[in-house]
């Protein structure tokens, strides 16, 4: 019984889980114009891959890091989000988990850490952000999403 084999049939895209982080800073939220594949030239909030193991707070939290040096406080679920990047040369479904934060420490500024997937990072108020955004955000907005506590 300890050696059993596992097939995993081939399908036409992949699927991945993404973090997003809504971070806020007064009636602030973080935005990125992303350098991707993926949405290039779109305002994206911080984002990234979930890794084997990892709670969703604590992607949340090391994406955050690598992507702006910024440091989370307070973090906790919104939303669930389904996407589909079909007219991709790589069709691939995102699950996308929407989790919202405040900083550590509200002094601090973020910074662009990794230059080649942004081009760098700005505060926007929610009722004027900025365009074109990532499809996704654009989409979730559109839906009537928004990251600040009613």
């Amino acid at each position: 019984m300890g050696n059993e084999t596992v097939v995993v049939a081939e399908t036409a895209g992949s699927i991945k889980v993404a973090v997003v982080v809504c971070l806020l800073r007064g009636q602030n939220v973080l935005l990125g114009r992303r350098r991707s594949s993926l949405g290039d030239s779109t305002f994206s909030l911080p984002s990234g891959h979930l890794e084997f193991g990892e709670s969703f707070e604590e992607c949340a939290a090391r994406e955050l890091k690598e992507e702006t040096d910024l440091d989370i406080g307070k973090i906790e679920l919104l939303t669930v989000t389904n996407n589909l990047f079909l007219d991709e040369a790589k069709p691939s479904q995102y699950v996308a988990v929407f989790m919202r934060a405040v900083l550590a420490d509200p002094r601090q500024e973020p910074q662009n850490i990794e230059p080649k997937f942004c081009d760098g990072w700005g505060w926007y108020e929610w009722d004027n952000l900025p365009k074109p955004l990532f499809w996704p955000l654009e989409n979730a907005v559109q839906d009537g999403f928004n990251p600040f506590p009613t």
